[in-house]
């Protein structure tokens, strides 16, 4: 692979690289959301604690809201982790592209001197 190869893909997965890590803060992000939101149902059953005795449907409804945002949240992580080996497996690209332009430019400056 040429010198301005090398570097293009070099500029391409610098670019992958960062729209990948982009994608994992949206992800971490959503995931904070979401725990959020699950410390707020969470609160809603601990603070009234006649609730269940009172309004069984409520503390149903709420009950199944939590085991759905666990749900959400275990896949978050799934994606999370898809994430992360996308990022793993550029940045181990990333690290050979930039071994072959460093082999290149040190060839072309022997050449040279």
């Amino acid at each position: 692979m040429g010198l301005a190869a090398s570097q293009a893909r070099f500029l391409s997965l610098t670019a992958r690289k960062s729209d990948i890590e982009f994608k994992g803060q949206q992800l971490n992000q959503e995931r904070t959301q979401n725990a959020y939101l699950m410390g707020d149902l969470v609160q809603q059953l601990t603070n009234d604690p006649t609730m269940e005795n009172t309004d069984p449907t409520k503390y149903g409804l709420i009950e199944n809201q939590i085991i759905l945002a666990q749900s959400i949240d275990r896949n978050l992580e799934l994606d999370l982790k898809n994430v992360d080996t996308q990022h793993n497996e550029v940045q181990t690209e990333t690290d050979a592209v930039k071994k072959v332009i460093d082999k290149n430019v040190e060839m072309t400056f022997k050449t040279f001197a």
